[in-house]
């Protein structure tokens, strides 16, 4: 067993969510027609769908809903909420396997969400879809599969698609784009695998973020293909600006991209994926972003005790970090950077001086009761705009409410 830590991060209230506490990456906050604040919650894996939380007061949060996937073989990793909408990834285990693809939901009445429409991306080669973004209320970005898609190699199998939703029981797709060679048929050589002492994990898109400051812009971590920047002014054509790519001599899974649009630089994630830090170093890297074109890496945020983090089981490195979501339920800042570490933890950095990022606050609570790796694995971060802290557990922990004074 180990010591929790907490260090500028205070915690308000801890919730089990009724038993079903494995969380995904998929946190949004509504502000319900009665001035409730409802934050959403995406499951890990069945049997759960998604859980509604009253978290008014954070000290005492309350499950206003939790719903069941209608089968044992998917996930709903992913969400998001614009007003009384919300969005819901839905992943399959292996391809051919349904339903898989996305739900739109009309949550107006916390307790009683219905569904408003399904678009399905099955297919024998699709497994749904995996990450999804939805800010503006009018079009769903994701990483997903697709019916007519077949990938060169089968961990290639999701890419870019967005969709129009501006008539939400009708939505269209209105862009796609897939690294060339990922797909059969493409006149692009499929991409080089990851070998030994690396992990093939797939060149396919993660997080596909898009914000108000250049909504003609989309930051594509895409696995073991590294970040993309897409210049997606013509949503029919989206074009490649640039891509960075950190593996070899890293071991891959690039996960999110964020901009600080003032500051001229991208904040960008690894994802840890193998226990015991086997894929150590997992990191999130400051990059210079002043010319689009040429991302160059300048710091990334320290972590220590890595021999120790090793040995407690599970995975340990990076994975989330709080995204700055262009909502007016969500902080926003361009100095201070959350990340979840897994059984590291959550951790604060202060990126004032991005050449050298200082780790401000740390968060590791103590193992959860039944916790199948014997530690945490916090997965996810979320903070609103009352300066609220949200995390999760991958496997059994549940959620954590932390006030945090980092600043």
């Amino acid at each position: 067993m180990y010591e929790p830590v907490a260090h500028n991060f205070t915690l308000l209230a801890h919730h089990d969510l009724g038993g079903f506490g494995g969380m995904g990456e998929g946190m949004s906050i509504q502000i319900a027609r009665d001035g409730r604040r409802i934050l959403w919650l995406a499951h890990e894996s069945a049997p759960k769908n998604f859980t509604g939380v009253d978290v008014s007061d954070p000290r005492a949060p309350k499950i206003v809903a939790q719903t069941d996937l209608p089968a044992t073989h998917m996930r709903s990793n992913s969400l998001e909420t614009v007003g009384d909408i919300m969005a819901v990834a839905y992943q399959v285990q292996r391809h051919g396997q349904q339903p898989a693809g996305f739900e739109l939901f009309d949550i107006s009445v916390p307790e009683a969400p219905k569904s408003i429409a399904f678009v399905d991306a099955s297919g024998p080669g699709s497994r749904g879809v995996h990450q999804l973004w939805f800010c503006d209320g009018e079009t769903v970005h994701m990483a997903a599969g697709a019916p007519d898609f077949l990938a060169t190699n089968p961990l290639d199998d999701q890419f870019y698609r967005a969709f129009d939703v501006t008539s939400p029981s009708k939505p269209v797709e209105v862009s796609r784009w897939w690294m060339p060679g990922t797909r059969q048929g493409d006149s692009a050589p499929p991409p080089r695998r990851h070998s030994a002492p690396r992990y093939d994990m797939g060149f396919r898109a993660h997080n596909t973020n898009v914000y108000p400051q250049r909504a003609d812009r989309l930051y594509l971590g895409y696995i073991d293909g590294g970040m993309l920047i897409l210049d997606i002014s013509d949503r029919a054509a989206p074009r490649p600006l640039c891509r960075w790519d950190n593996s070899p001599p890293f071991s891959g899974f690039t996960h999110t991209v964020l901009p600080l649009f003032e500051r001229e630089l991208l904040v960008v994630t690894d994802e840890s994926v193998v226990d015991d830090a086997k894929d150590w170093p997992k990191l999130i890297w400051i990059i210079d972003g002043r010319d689009e074109t040429n991302p160059v890496p300048i710091a990334t945020c320290p972590v220590d005790g890595l021999d120790d983090y090793a040995r407690r089981g599970g995975r340990f490195g990076a994975h989330n970090i709080h995204e700055n979501v262009p909502r007016p339920t969500a902080w926003h800042s361009d100095r201070y950077i959350l990340g979840t570490f897994f059984n590291g933890g959550l951790r604060a950095y202060d990126i004032a001086n991005p050449y050298q990022p200082s780790e401000v606050g740390v968060f590791v609570p103590a193992a959860p009761q039944g916790a199948p790796t014997g530690a945490i694995q916090l997965n996810d971060v979320f903070v609103d705009e009352r300066q609220i802290v949200y995390t999760v557990d991958r496997h059994v922990g549940g959620l954590y409410i932390l006030e945090m004074d980092i600043g």
